[in-house]
């Protein structure tokens, strides 16, 4: 079996292509990226290409599946760049695939492409794919998820699968997620359980995390399976302030939900951070997810607990913990991060 994996430098692409490289049935891997990287893995070889422009057939000719998951989260402050790759690239990726003769095809969907939902129970995944409105995020994840509805009913003999998954953590992601999300202000040093004393008690917060290497596993399985349609994934236990106050040793402080998203939006458009508000809005309102499909179906287990993957992530962050990848190296934000405050926060794609 021959792979491609198309956006096989970040988070979530480093972990596949690691368990593609453990799986028998795999013979080959080209990870498609940007920017070649200098982290190298077994079975894989490399291949640059820009998914909202190159000509994409001829790389996936020849392989049984492709693996979509390049996406960008910043700039936040150039919906035309993002939606430029995540919307119209997605569809080239598909279209893509099609004409290459592409046997199976998996896409990285997201909880975000939810509506919003119940915090009290979790959802399968027939739950509405609408998206939450004042989310680029989730407004670009929701449009794929129509356009791969429609491809899909155009491909009947293409296998489509569609993962979605929580927030993805993992320490060798600490320095990208600083970057993408935080900023060049906010110490590193911050990013320890005793240095952080409170969480915020918000109505609404209460969210699902996994591991990026059970999700590189998600995506293994999903590959080499005879499987379709939708699998959610997320590990236990879910993320509330009273579990995030014991996992990190904090106090609770009541705060008013329109009082976090107002601090996220001043704070954004001071261009203090580099986060706006609409993953605030994102957080408090996409549902739980019931990940029962993925159990049974797939045969996924997660490895590590949503605690214990979160754990993973601070640790990163605090040690500027990155691989050998453009997107995931300690490095490329600059010295003392400089480039992230000359070119403006939010204002580059990190």
């Amino acid at each position: 079996m021959r792979v491609v994996v198309v956006g096989a430098t970040g988070n979530v692409g480093t972990s596949l292509v690691q368990a593609l490289a453990e799986e028998p049935a795999v013979e080959s891997v080209l990870g498609v990226a940007r920017r070649l990287p200098r982290w190298e893995a077994d079975k894989t070889k490399w291949a640059t290409a820009d998914v909202a422009t190159s000509d994409l057939a001829p790389l996936f000719r020849g392989a049984d599946v492709v693996v979509h998951l390049a996406w960008l989260i910043q700039p936040s402050r150039d919906l035309h760049a993002m939606r430029k790759v995540n919307v119209t690239g997605s569809e080239r990726v598909f279209g893509a695939a099609a004409e290459a003769g592409v046997k199976s095809l998996v896409y990285a969907s997201s909880v975000g492409a939810y509506s919003p939902g119940p915090k009290d129970r979790a959802v399968d995944e027939e739950w509405p794919t609408d998206g939450v409105a004042t989310s680029f995020y989730s407004r670009h994840k929701a449009e794929v998820e129509r356009r791969l509805d429609r491809f899909e009913a155009e491909h009947p003999d293409i296998r489509v699968v569609r993962l979605r998954p929580g927030l993805i953590f993992k320490r060798e992601a600490g320095s990208r997620v600083r970057r993408l999300f935080l900023g060049p202000l906010v110490p590193t040093t911050l990013m320890t359980p005793a240095a952080i004393p409170v969480v915020p008690d918000v109505d609404g917060l209460r969210f699902q995390a996994v591991h990026s290497a059970d999700v590189g596993e998600a995506y293994r399985l999903a590959a080499v399976s005879d499987v379709r349609g939708a699998f959610n994934i997320a590990a236990d236990p879910v993320l509330d302030p009273a579990t995030l106050a014991e996992l990190l040793g904090a106090k609770r402080v009541r705060l008013p939900a329109g009082a976090l998203r107002a601090g996220a939006a001043v704070s954004w458009h001071l261009r203090a951070q580099p986060t706006p508000p609409g993953w605030v809005d994102l957080a408090l309102c996409v549902p739980l997810l019931d990940v029962t499909r993925a159990r049974q179906m797939l045969g996924w287990q997660p490895r590590f607990d949503a605690g214990e993957a979160l754990l993973d992530l601070l640790d990163g962050i605090r040690h500027q913990a990155g691989m050998d990848t453009p997107p995931l190296a300690p490095s490329s934000g600059g010295r003392f991060r400089w480039r992230e405050l000359r070119t403006g926060v939010g204002a580059t794609s990190g």
